[in-house]
């Protein structure tokens, strides 16, 4: 048999390599050897179909046995340069994506379904006149990679600025007084650019600019995870790094300290205002990008996830004159939002709404809202006491974090405010312990609190290719088990997304909240004059109805809004 013939399919004993490392038992490899004889198709096919062991473990396990490195593609950042240099009909054709480039040694990475695919070699060979090395990935990895990057405008504008940057000069050495010029030459111009539109366009809330050993990896922060998208060439580093220093209006000669700046970025309608922070590393200064949007408008408490008795017992204790309700959670948990739909829920002409944020993250119209700067003595604390002799009806402290602003939440409530602010607890019974470590008086911190509001995020199954599946036995069991007396009746049913254009493959589109809202009645005031704990604190309040954040999540679950895995993510203690 010819080399070129040799298929990545046909690889002789697969089924003797999984059951030798216990991935099948011996009743499953005797129906993969019948299935195959039988139907006269691969051992390979007969475990896809069967489901016995999933697609990448099955390639990771095939390029072992050929010798060939294998490379997760789920994890792998694609270099513009080296997708710019194979047609996306070639990469179809041949099923192999480029991932990485290497100038200096003339390689071309590519990843490969079948990487002993000869034909395919020679031809990206021929077309490239570089060295290739071949990795294996699987097939379905390959054609959603394909599917995302050669879709994606990011990689085809990069690739052509990085191309104008070596028509200009490949090897220049720049000194610090030709710096200036070079980060206004349009292809750094136009590679920052991209990067920031990208970014709008993808609904993203971070941009990660790394510098690596070999590269400077571009990281982008969509509905919660972060995703490798770009791979730049260390060339271009530090004249990338510079323009974004001089839009953020940052000294470009300093690289030994952390820097902060901010800008406004706008495409099309969209106005988003972009705070920049700048942290020395071991390769390089590390960029990180957090856009806050201007326009898009405040979602209202049901969009956010709020349903049910949770948001019943919320918008009680909103609508009442005085008090301090808290809403709490892990840094990016979506406090701050909340708190936002709140005031935009309870804002109208006959209430004076005054805000202390770090940073303010939305403008809302008719309410005064005042950014803290410690610069110079404007801190929570010192702005909460001026706060006072506005005339306030109803006051947003952005965070409590020390004794002081503890002390004047609570002294606002007393005095006939209503109050909001976040805390950083796991839970909602966790608020109130923490609140008298801070030095609340139990008996005034008993009598002022209304209600506290854990909350998560979990990212939203997308509707373009959601999916509905029967759970596992033991899935079912733990739901069930988790959700007790609020369990729906009838068979259960869970949802995923397979993964689509709409959602760049992902299966999830968008995010939405989990939530637990503990209204504090009599008796958890009570808890509260005796110092309990928070098991105790939430024991009682489930006893009393309150549905806790995994319950929650597992309720959405059911309705097919997220899936278990998102929960599991984001509320598993």
């Amino acid at each position: 048999m010819p080399a070129t013939s040799q298929s990545f399919n046909q690889v002789n004993n697969i089924s003797d390599i999984l059951l030798s490392e216990h991935l099948i038992n011996q009743n499953q490899y005797k129906e993969i050897k019948l299935k195959a004889a039988t139907d006269g198709i691969s051992e390979e096919q007969v475990i896809v179909s069967l489901g016995f062991v999933n697609e990448d473990k099955l390639s990771e396990i095939k390029a072992n046995m050929l010798g060939v490195p294998y490379i997760s593609l789920d994890s792998t950042s694609f270099s513009p340069q080296a997708l710019s240099l194979i047609p996306q009909a070639v990469v179809q054709r041949f099923n192999l994506i480029p991932f990485s480039y290497d100038d200096r040694a003339k390689t071309l990475s590519i990843a490969m379904a079948n990487p002993v695919d000869l034909d395919g070699l020679s031809f990206v060979r021929q077309k490239t006149g570089l060295n290739i090395k071949a990795f294996a990935a699987s097939p379905s990895a390959i054609k959603q990679a394909i599917d995302i990057q050669y879709r994606q405008e990011i990689v085809g504008q990069v690739g052509e600025a990085l191309k104008e940057t070596e028509e200009q000069s490949t090897t220049k050495t720049v000194d610090s007084t030709q710096i200036a010029q070079i980060i206004k030459e349009a292809p750094i111009a136009k590679i920052v650019s991209t990067i920031l539109e990208y970014a709008v366009k993808s609904r993203s809330s971070d941009v990660h600019i790394e510098p690596q050993e070999e590269r400077v990896r571009v990281r982008y922060r969509i509905d919660g995870i972060l995703y490798d998208r770009l791979s730049l060439p260390k060339t271009v580093q530090e004249s990338v790094i510079s323009r974004i220093k001089i839009l953020s209006e940052m000294k470009i000669d300093e690289h030994r300290i952390p820097q902060d700046g901010r800008f406004n970025f706008k495409i099309d309608d969209k106005e988003v205002d972009l705070r920049i922070s700048v942290l020395p590393a071991s390769h390089g200064e590390k960029i990180v990008i957090r856009l806050l949007r201007k326009s898009g408008g405040i979602p209202n408490l049901e969009e956010l996830g709020l349903w049910g008795t949770a948001l019943r017992n919320l918008k009680i204790n909103m609508l009442r004159p005085h008090g301090i309700i808290i809403i709490c959670g892990p840094t990016g948990s979506g406090k701050t939002t909340t708190l936002y739909s709140v005031l935009n829920q309870i804002n109208s002409t006959k209430v004076n709404i005054v805000t202390l944020e770090d940073p303010i993250e939305y403008e809302l119209s008719g309410i005064n809202q005042v950014q803290i700067n410690p610069a110079v003595g404007l801190t929570f604390a010192t702005g909460l006491r001026s706060f006072l002799r506005q005339d306030p009806n109803i006051i947003l402290v952005g965070e409590i974090r020390d004794k002081e602003t503890t002390e004047l939440a609570i002294q606002a409530a007393l005095t006939g405010h209503l109050v909001f602010s976040s805390l950083h607890t796991s839970n909602a019974s966790g608020v109130l312990p923490r609140l008298l470590d801070l030095g609340a008086e139990t008996f005034l911190l008993a009598s002022t609190m209304n209600a506290v509001v854990g909350q998560r995020i979990v990212r939203r199954i997308c509707s373009s290719c959601k999916v509905s599946l029967p759970p596992p036995n033991e899935v079912t069991e733990s739901i069930k088990k988790e959700l007790g007396p609020l369990m729906p009746p009838g068979a259960v049913t869970i949802y995923k997304g397979k993964g689509c254009n709409e959602c760049g493959g992902s299966g999830y589109l968008g995010r939405m909240g989990i939530f637990e809202v503990m209204p504090i009645n009599e008796e958890i005031a009570n808890l509260i004059l005796k110092r309990a704990d928070s098991y105790t604190l939430e024991n009682v309040a489930v006893r009393q109805g309150m549905i806790t954040m995994k319950q929650d999540g597992y309720l959405k679950v059911l309705k097919g809004v997220t899936t278990i895995e998102e929960v599991l993510r984001v509320a598993q203690e």
